[in-house]
């Protein structure tokens, strides 16, 4: 396998792993640049996504390379001198995306303009039981941004297609006539800025450029919880354009409420429009977005892999879209369509099995994320309540998911008495029943447990 399938395959399983947003932001144009014996170097656009992707994906980059080729032992990342941005004030201007083929899978044919994906249209969203809300809420906003539902505030497992749906919206607003100004920002990227701003005594121009905007879509805006800086400069922007009657869309993870560490008046502006959530896809939508990937593609394959993907494949849409180009990586390489027995082998890690992909330690780290802790944290002799609850979470997560005894869940927290982690296991079961928002991050925390 040369240097740019090797690639190829890497950026396919990383689409699995983390937003459509976060894998655009970072990912764009990158490749690698050597290969020396147990080593590979990456080349990356700039110094920031240098930093990124050696801090927060590392590991998991490094992992999937070896699932590839165990003959890989570290990686190592290069700026590309062609795409070295040296101009500070650039952070702060519009954000700027690069056309590239990478993968053929248009991932970055963005619009510079606005940040769009042209790709994310209205007529190539599968809509069915699990987003028919969502859409419609959609379509009324790309309609009659403004006043229809300001804000629209769409959330929900990650991999579920709201990206494409947000992104949707904002595509037909743009394409209107009228030409109303739209601007999508990834809220990381929404952080940086702020972040490089106010290090370069520059916020009076960074809300200048969000000023003519008539139509904000900020991703993943649970990212902004614990950043104060950031959500009280986003507040005020916030504020400013909702004033005006210009249209703001937010997608997150998880409802409003639910936000840990997110101020109160922003949350109060959150809940203001309209909130929907977008659920998991049944079996027969799950067969048709495999058909209408496959349509876009312009690619074919027998309808017994489709059935097979659509039975196995139960998470979310990106692990659909991720199992498709598995075997359109395949298809590439041998210039063959794989059989059903070959088609299996391929996508044996994407089949779904709770046991299989979650232990003792993706619980607590999962749990921990969730509530925007370190680890460690979980284990502290404290009543503190943003402690004690997720806590009580993780303790019933293990009882409840990996069977475990609850002797065995008290020595896991230090040699607590049993009696504790029975206390916390029947608090939460009752409040199960009684509270809808906490059975609603349960979901949450147990999707993403089992996503791998």
């Amino acid at each position: 396998m040369n240097n740019s399938d090797l690639w190829q395959s890497v950026l396919a399983q990383m689409q699995l792993h983390i937003s459509k947003a976060n894998f655009a932001t970072w990912f764009q144009n990158t490749e690698i640049s050597e290969k020396d014996n147990e080593k590979i170097v990456i080349s990356v656009p700039n110094a920031f996504s240098k930093e990124w992707l050696s801090n927060k994906y590392y590991k998991i980059m490094l992992k999937t390379m070896r699932d590839i080729d165990n003959s890989i032992k570290e990686l190592a990342f290069v700026i590309n001198p062609q795409t070295l941005k040296t101009s500070l004030p650039q952070s702060v201007k519009e954000n700027e995306k690069i056309e590239t083929e990478q993968l053929k899978f248009d991932e970055f044919k963005i619009n510079k303009e606005t940040n769009l994906n042209p790709r994310y249209t209205f007529e190539n969203f599968v809509v069915g039981s699990f987003n028919d809300l969502a859409y419609a809420a959609g379509l009324a906003v790309s309609e009659n941004p403004g006043y229809a539902y300001n804000p629209l505030f769409i959330y929900g497992g990650v991999g579920l297609g709201k990206t494409h749906l947000i992104q949707a919206i904002g595509n037909k607003i743009a394409s209107d006539p009228k030409k109303k100004k739209v601007k999508y920002i990834p809220s990381e990227k929404l952080i940086s800025n702020i972040v490089a701003a106010i290090r370069s005594n520059t916020m009076e121009a960074f809300k200048a450029s969000l000023a003519p905007i008539d139509v904000l879509i900020i991703d993943d805006v649970q990212f902004i919880a614990g950043k104060i800086k950031t959500q009280q400069e986003f507040f005020h922007a916030f504020n400013s354009l909702y004033e005006k009657n210009k249209q703001i869309i937010l997608s997150s993870d998880r409802q409003p409420n639910a936000i840990p560490e997110l101020e109160e008046r922003l949350r109060s502006r959150f809940e203001g429009g309209m909130i929907i959530d977008v659920s998991l896809p049944d079996y027969e939508t799950r067969l048709v977005i495999l058909k209408q990937k496959l349509q876009e593609k312009n690619v074919k394959l027998p309808e017994d892999i489709l059935e097979y993907i659509a039975s196995n494949v139960k998470k979310n849409v990106r692990e659909l879209e991720g199992a498709l180009n598995s075997l359109l990586i395949y298809y590439k390489i041998n210039n063959s369509i794989p059989t059903l027995e070959v088609a299996k082998k391929l996508l044996k890690s994407f089949i779904f099995s709770p046991f299989d992909v979650t232990n003792y330690k993706k619980i607590i780290e999962t749990v921990s994320r969730f509530y925007n802790l370190e680890e460690k944290h979980l284990f502290d002799v404290t009543r503190r309540k943003e402690i004690v609850k997720p806590r009580q979470i993780a303790m019933f997560l293990l009882r409840k998911e990996l069977k475990y005894s609850f002797p065995a869940i008290a020595r896991k927290f230090g040699g607590k008495d049993h009696t504790t982690v029975i206390y916390a296991y029947k608090k939460i079961l009752r409040e199960v029943e009684e509270n809808s928002k906490l059975t609603e991050e349960l979901n949450l925390i147990k999707q993403r447990v089992y996503s791998g």
